[in-house]
């Protein structure tokens, strides 16, 4: 989410479920509200563990997202999932936890916080803990504390937030008798972030998450979650897919790809053979690469990567959807491409919308649709799933 045209807020989250359970008791909701130019996330974490934990952290996590979004006053929101949310009859608790994260286009961050460990800052490598204020909140359990705060962002920020099983990670060990402790974990995040400034919040939040789990000694004893925002300048990148309509326009498209600032890629062995042309540079084939289903990748002065066209879009378009990109070999173009696009903000499809005619084939496997249908179904997923801005532009 770009900020007063200067600066992004990119998210990141890592979960892990307690040992021996298929799922997480926690929940992560975040969503990106393009109209008010608006990021809102939400963390909950459910009462114990498995599946009942899950459904009912994903029950506070729904009202807390559609609550908030639709700018209901705080107080509502907390009252209204505490009068939802069943009480532990035994030690009178409600059955889940939530953070409410919510950042508006100047960077001013509004944050409501119930029962999870307090959320923080690390700006400038320097740990900052926002000042709260109590709320209180009433259910059917009786009046509950809460604490609500305003922070306004600065770039090079990052907010963490996590769930109890981070901070409660390595209880009862030896270095650890009382859990990491948000002592701890603070002390890590910004021991990290003085050695890599610019890591990003996804890469944060997984160092989180993967440190809790040692000091488990690898057998988590409680779901694990940790939610990271970086609040910085926007990565760019550019993906490059196909010939314009009109042939006149080549040497407009090469010097659109030229003229870019960011990364680039080029899908496409007709589309790169034009912007070689254009900018006369030649294209080396990586005949020798090892083979991942997809063709190899060439290489271009200027250009970070090029791939195949429209095959390995479509694999693309099916990791990003499944998730399965982070099980691939880190040297598959797809997972490349993934992990390139997953570390960017703003990503710019540029598409030319000349007819392949070979991808008119009957005969050809159904997956292989046209280039503009599959463009747009990576389009959709960047903007619903992954929270990016993009920009789509066709030639």
């Amino acid at each position: 989410m770009p900020v007063n045209g200067t600066a992004f807020l990119e998210t990141g989250w890592s979960q892990l479920s307690k040992a021996g359970n298929q799922v997480c008791g926690d929940t992560i909701l975040t969503r990106r509200v393009k109209a008010e130019n608006r990021h809102v996330a939400v963390l909950s974490d459910g009462l114990g563990s498995g599946i009942r934990a899950s459904v009912l952290s994903t029950m506070t996590a729904g009202m807390a997202l559609h609550f908030t979004i639709s700018n209901e006053p705080v107080i509502r929101t907390a009252e209204t999932i505490m009068r939802t949310l069943p009480i532990d009859p035994r030690r009178n608790i409600s059955y889940a936890t939530f953070t409410i994260v919510d950042v508006d286009c100047e960077g001013e961050m509004t944050v409501l916080e119930y029962d999870n460990p307090r959320l923080f800052i690390v700006r400038h490598n320097q740990l900052l803990m926002p000042q709260r204020d109590q709320l209180l909140a009433e259910g059917p359990g009786g009046l509950k504390t809460m604490h609500h705060s305003r922070t306004t962002l600065q770039p090079g920020d990052h907010v963490v937030v996590v769930s109890d099983g981070v901070v409660q990670s390595g209880m009862g060990g030896a270095a650890t008798p009382f859990g990491w402790e948000l002592e701890g974990l603070t002390n890590y995040v910004t021991g990290s972030l003085q050695k890599y400034p610019d890591l990003s919040a996804r890469d944060l939040a997984a160092r989180i998450v993967n440190h809790s789990r040692a000091n488990d000694q690898m057998e988590p004893t409680d779901d694990i979650s940790a939610l990271v925002f970086f609040f910085r300048q926007p990565r760019k990148l550019l993906i490059c897919s196909g010939p314009p309509y009109d042939n006149g326009r080549d040497s407009q498209l090469a010097a659109l790809v030229n003229l870019f600032e960011g990364k680039k890629i080029i899908c496409g062995g007709t589309t790169a053979q034009i912007i070689a042309r254009e900018l006369k540079r030649n294209i080396e084939v990586e005949l020798r690469a090892p083979m991942f289903g997809v063709p190899p990748e060439a290489t271009m002065q200027g250009i970070d990567m090029i791939t195949e066209g429209i095959l390995t879009l479509g694999k693309l378009a099916e990791v990003l959807a499944n998730g399965s990109w982070e099980t691939l070999d880190k040297q598959n173009p797809v997972a490349r491409m993934a992990r390139m696009i997953l570390d960017s903000d703003i990503i710019e499809l540029l598409t030319g919308t000349r007819i392949n005619q070979a991808h008119q084939d009957p005969a050809l496997p159904m997956e292989l649709e046209i280039r503009r249908n599959v463009i747009k179904k990576i389009a959709n997923l960047l903007e619903e799933k992954y929270m990016k801005e993009v920009v789509v532009k066709y030639m």
